[in-house]
């Protein structure tokens, strides 16, 4: 299996199918500033919505299906599952003891309309088992959406950027709004050309895991024979192997430009120069004003 080609995580995919391309980095980047930034201290719809707009922005953004599709289903189906997980385990489980407060004290919250429990399971017996009574709130159900609406918005809206954005470009687009800053004399070429490594070093790594993966694929290694604790063992060390192969990768990369006296950071040198016509017009105007949208909505209906 090909995790390069099969999961683009990431990574930028060369292509001009989609319309994504076609839009200013600068634009995307304010745009996946809201996504990651407007669910702070936001309410579930808004969160949903969130989801929602992604969903429609990666079906129709015209990017062939086999690019995405498999990193997206794995991404809900985790969502999913911590969302599931976060649910469960804020739930109220009541005690089976008797009560200990005064049961007057709630008069107070049931004179309000608003119920509080959406799901409430009783009390009963299975053979000899007992089960308690169980309550799944109103708070554990908006923390599962939270949680889970979070970790889809961040890991895809990220994603999707990378997929359609040259590095270059990306970095260009962040000196470009961090251009006040050299005033100050902070280095941000620097840190720029590090962020520019960092994006470079994410195919190495899943690289690295897919040799790590082919290789125990081709020795056949049986855990169920091995046995829990040596199966433990075997993931451990498959562990330590992606890390020091990653290591070795990192001080390879530092070793190299360490060989080199001078290094000329130019970040303004990696704007890639595209033809300006109507549809790069058309797509940028729709960004802008996807863009006041967005805030305008959030303002409006994305309170707690």
């Amino acid at each position: 299996m090909n995790i390069l080609t099969k999961f683009s995580i990431g990574q930028y995919v060369d292509g001009n199918r989609s319309w994504l391309r076609l839009v200013d980095s600068r634009l995307k980047i304010i745009s996946l500033l809201i996504f990651l930034i407007t669910p702070i201290w936001a309410g579930p719809l808004w969160r949903l919505s969130l989801v929602i707009c992604l969903l429609c922005i990666t079906v129709l953004s015209l990017l062939p299906s086999r690019i995405w599709w498999r990193s997206l289903v794995f991404l809900l189906g985790l969502s999913l599952l911590v969302g599931f997980l976060s649910l469960i385990a804020s739930s109220d489980i009541q005690s089976l003891d008797s009560p200990v407060r005064d049961p007057n004290e709630l008069n107070l919250i049931l004179e309000s309309q608003e119920k509080w429990n959406i799901l409430e399971i009783p009390s009963m017996k299975i053979g000899f088992i007992t089960l308690g009574p169980y309550n799944l709130s109103r708070k554990a159900f908006e923390l599962g959406i939270k949680t889970s609406t979070l970790i889809f918005t961040v890991i895809h809206s990220v994603n999707l950027m990378l997929l359609t954005t040259m590095q270059e470009d990306l970095v260009w687009a962040l000196s470009w709004f961090m251009h006040p800053l050299r005033k100050v004399g902070l280095p941000i070429d620097k840190w720029l050309f590090q962020l520019l490594l960092a994006l470079r070093f994410i195919p190495l790594v899943q690289e690295e895991l897919q040799n790590i993966l082919k290789s125990v694929s081709v020795r056949s290694i049986n855990l169920r024979s091995l046995g829990f604790k040596k199966s433990i063992n075997v993931l451990l060390t498959m562990f330590e192997r992606l890390f020091l192969n990653i290591f070795l990768r990192i001080e390879q990369g530092a070793d190299s430009l360490l060989s080199k006296k001078n290094i000329l950071i130019k970040t303004y040198r990696f704007k890639t120069f595209k033809k300006n016509n109507y549809l790069n017009f058309i797509f940028n105007s729709l960004s802008i004003c996807f863009i006041f949208i967005a805030i305008f909505l959030r303002k409006q209906y994305g309170a707690l």
